[in-house]
């Protein structure tokens, strides 16, 4: 099975996680952080990962520790579930309406930590989240998953359909880019050897 539960404690956040890549696209989440339960629930929808995860944060200071700790966990949780990459496709892209955004996200399993994003967010806001914080979540994510991410916003003009685009590209490639390919046999897709 390619599982793995993360249990991450600071004096900031306590995050209980566990993340399926071979699931329903089932989410169960409580993190302190509406819009970002929203998010995830779309995330495990679109990547079919099944996902749980439990954040007790310092919410009374901001979203911010909340936010990045568990970008941090479920990165760590993929790279820990997606084990030696052997047999998957590694790559995934996706341009994905929503509504008036466009929104473009390639993938790469690439055993590097790299991130471009460049989607410009009209507002500060979407409720009482702070829009800066999509970054800051896709920033932790690929450094802990050790994956390759391009999101670039090619339209829109309401940031709630902006970073709902974005997850959902981003679920959309990843599911894809961690899907086993048969043709490889459970060989690792790469001529080196290793990933």
């Amino acid at each position: 099975m390619r599982n793995a539960e993360i249990i991450r404690k600071t004096s900031e956040t306590d995050i209980r996680l566990f993340l399926e890549l071979d699931g329903a696209g089932k989410g169960e989440t409580e993190t302190g952080v509406g819009f970002l339960d929203h998010m995830l629930c779309l995330f495990s929808k679109h990547s079919l990962f099944d996902l749980s995860v439990s954040c007790k944060g310092d919410t009374e200071v901001d979203f911010h520790h909340s936010v990045e700790d568990i970008g941090i966990a479920l990165g760590s949780a993929f790279k820990k579930a997606i084990g030696d990459k052997a047999g998957i496709k590694r790559y995934g892209s996706i341009i994905l309406p929503m509504d008036e955004a466009l929104i473009l996200c390639a993938v790469d399993i690439s055993g590097r930590g790299e991130l471009r994003f460049n989607v410009p967010v009209p507002a500060q806001k979407v409720g009482n989240f702070d829009t800066e914080l999509c970054e800051e979540f896709f920033r932790a994510f690929t450094r802990e998953a050790e994956i390759t991410l391009h999101l670039r916003e090619l339209d829109g003009s309401n940031s709630h359909h902006i970073i709902e685009g974005v997850f959902k590209a981003f679920a959309r490639a990843l599911g894809e880019a961690a899907g086993i390919d048969p043709r490889l046999a459970g060989e690792v897709p790469s001529t080196k050897g290793v990933l």
